[in-house]
């Protein structure tokens, strides 16, 4: 084919036709044009170029006529199907139409990655979109525009299906398997899950379902963009905030929320804690975990929570906050909000780490309430400045002790074999911080943070989701739990929940070997077993201090309650009983709904919350991992020298397929 062929291309293109006829190529029909009234003239150079006669439409030289410059039509060649032909085996046709530009051009990119051939964009603008094959020699191509200028439809007007390329020119790594059409395409697989594929799935996807081979890299930008049309960009997020906030408010009832900005209108701070939850705090006992944990989004920044624990165990979230960092600034922030929902009385205790910020955030926001470390923390820092772990044992009875007897014998056990751990326990952290029978407010059984903890590893996939996202995460898992937790509680057949009835069951049997007698109309004596006891079931207490501490009846109790002819029952704290859990879920925690379906007042909509600045972008890989506390550790996976696969050493690999001793393994790169 000559020189001038493209030149040509362009023109077949830029024009419209006169009409056409059918022709069969293989099992398809696919429609060519028919040109009438064609010359033939020469270019300076003296090549030939096929000119239209005035009036007439030009000749495309791919498909060579005979009969130019005749009134009657002429017979156009048929393409036969060949090892050199083929179609691209779609259902578009001319006429075809699509509602956007872009959905026809997702429909091309789909042809294209599933045909492993390529094509380029002859000519674009907004009413028009003419493309071809990557080969210039290739009779693939595509005109489409819109059916009016007013309108954003556009309709196929020439298409021509068949290509003529050579299989040198099949690309499975092609200009159309972009990451904007990756992301597109594997979408769905993110709605409605917090996870979703990973990049390796992405590029399984598009292998598999899409016929196109993609880079890592590519796979995960892909991902990324997946995760925009679903969850929204960070930046929209913060746009629509104050708008998904006032929805929140106005779905449920009492719901708290609060944004704080800085003098340019970047975003610093949020707080949300829903009605329904302020509402059921009052069924809780008075004891509240605090703790954060870092957001791996693009803005980063630190979620921090508030959480009771219900009557059978399970954390009740309070509230939740979003901040810069942890600091005190940021924690005072978050405790002042806290403290508006869930009041200041001596009755409250507040569980955290030993963070100085969170320290001194405590002290200066709340004057009543009594604050507490969390054991395990404490434990750490233990293991971790004075390298003793096998003192644990002996901590973590005192931790636990009731009597302030039984804790002075566990000290001096720490004592006598770590001095200096019992210095650090009593003068730098403090007896009345993580000692259950030194502290002077009331902690329950309650003596770690495990109930945040549980809240964070809840959120691991979602703490890179942008921040409404993020947010809506928690509601959705707040409403299960809620509903799940309403249909338990009603169905209990018992005065207390599952688990205060399963603790307390085995003290029935226990309590029937015991000798009690009567002191007084309210005071009875219990003998029998390792220790003695008094009990007030008046006052509710025993000299075993099980009972004063839990508020629920200890062994010595539930005899006392049997030999006075009292109903166990009455003795146990109502915070444990089905009544007061049923009241606690009793409420619906609603979702917003899709945003289209927003009823949102001009003021709130026009609020500007901008992004924080953040520092300038590492380079590499981003980081998504924290590091590890004080004291903790992480498990090491064993790498087997033989196969190459983790979790077990060579010696015990079953792998018929390993390399011989002494060389590398086969499936091991280098």
């Amino acid at each position: 084919m000559d020189g001038s062929h493209d030149g040509f291309r362009d023109n077949y293109f830029d024009v419209d036709y006169c009409d056409s006829e059918p022709t069969d190529v293989g099992s398809s029909r696919q429609t060519l044009p028919v040109f009438r009234n064609a010359e033939r003239t020469s270019n300076d150079n003296g090549a030939s170029d096929t000119q239209p006669a005035e009036g007439n439409p030009p000749v495309d030289p791919l498909l060579q006529v005979t009969g130019a410059g005749s009134d009657e039509p002429v017979n156009v060649p048929t393409i036969e199907a060949s090892d050199s032909t083929f179609s691209d085996g779609s259902d578009l046709h001319e006429g075809k139409y699509f509602n956007t530009k872009k959905d026809l051009k997702r429909k091309l990119s789909d042809i294209a990655m599933k045909g492993n051939f390529e094509f380029r964009t002859r000519k674009s603008n907004r009413s028009l979109w003419v493309i071809d094959c990557i080969d210039p020699n290739c009779s693939w191509r595509l005109r489409a525009s819109k059916i009016v200028p007013e309108s954003t439809k556009f309709v196929i007007r020439k298409y021509v299906g068949v290509h003529s390329c050579s299989l040198l020119n099949r690309n499975a790594n092609h200009r159309q398997a972009t990451y904007v059409v990756i992301g597109e395409q594997v979408a769905p697989q993110y709605v409605g899950v917090e996870n979703g594929p990973g990049p390796k799935g992405v590029q399984t996807f598009a292998r598999t379902e899409l016929g196109a081979q993609i880079s890592y890299y590519k796979a995960w930008r892909g991902r990324k963009h997946a995760h925009t049309l679903i969850r929204g960009s960070p930046e929209q997020s913060f746009h629509v905030l104050p708008s998904y906030f006032h929805m929140l408010e106005k779905l449920n009832l009492g719901t708290v929320t609060r944004i704080e900005v800085d003098g340019e209108s970047r975003f610093k701070h949020l707080f949300l804690a829903f009605g329904v939850a302020i509402r059921g705090f009052r069924y809780m006992r008075k004891v509240v975990g605090i703790d954060g944990t870092f957001l791996k989004g693009q803005y980063r920044g630190v979620l921090l929570v508030a959480t009771a624990q219900d009557g059978n165990g399970q954390c009740y979230p309070l509230a939740w906050g979003i901040v810069d960092s942890e600091n005190e600034d940021a924690w005072s922030w978050f405790l002042t909000q806290l403290k508006e929902i869930i009041g200041d009385t001596d009755e409250l205790a507040l569980i955290s780490d030993r963070a100085p910020s969170i320290k001194k955030a405590i002290s200066t926001v709340f004057e009543k309430a009594h604050h507490g470390a969390c054991a395990w923390h404490v434990a750490q820092n233990i293991k971790n400045k004075f390298k003793c772990a096998d003192i644990m044992g002996s901590y973590w009875s005192a931790v636990n002790a009731y009597r302030c007897k039984d804790f002075t014998g566990y000290m001096i056990e720490i004592s006598n074999r770590y001095p200096r751990v019992a210095e650090y326990l009593e003068n730098e952290v403090g007896f009345e911080k993580w000692s259950r029978c030194h502290y002077p407010g009331l902690r329950y059984n309650i003596t770690t943070t495990n109930m945040v903890e549980s809240l964070n590893n809840m959120l691991v996939n979602a703490r890179d989701f942008p921040y409404v996202a993020l947010l809506d995460v928690i509601q959705e898992k707040m409403s299960k739990w809620w509903n799940d937790r309403r249909i338990v509680a009603m169905a209990i057949t018992t005065p207390l929940t599952p688990s205060r009835e399963s603790e307390l069951r085995p003290r029935f049997a226990q309590s029937n070997g015991r000798h009690t007698s009567q002191l007084n109309p309210i005071t009875y004596h219990v003998k029998g077993g390792e220790l003695k006891g008094v009990v007030d079931i008046f006052n509710k207490t025993c000299m075993c201090k099980e009972f004063d501490i839990d508020k629920l009846p200890c062994v010595h109790a539930v005899a006392a309650a049997h030999h006075a002819q009292v109903s166990v029952y009455n003795l146990v704290s109502p915070y444990y009983t089905k009544e007061y859990y049923l009241l606690a879920y009793g409420e619906t925690i609603y979702p917003v709904g899709s945003q289209s379906q927003w009823d949102v007042p001009n003021e709130v909509v026009t609020r500007i919350v901008l992004p924080r600045e953040v520092k300038e972008k590492k380079r590499g890989r981003p980081k998504t991992s924290r590091f590890p506390s004080v004291g903790e550790f992480r498990k090491r996976k064993n790498r087997c020298g033989k196969c190459g696969t983790y979790g077990h050493y060579k010696k015990k690999c079953n792998s018929q397929t390993g390399s011989t001793e002494g060389n590398p393994p086969t499936n091991v790169p280098g």
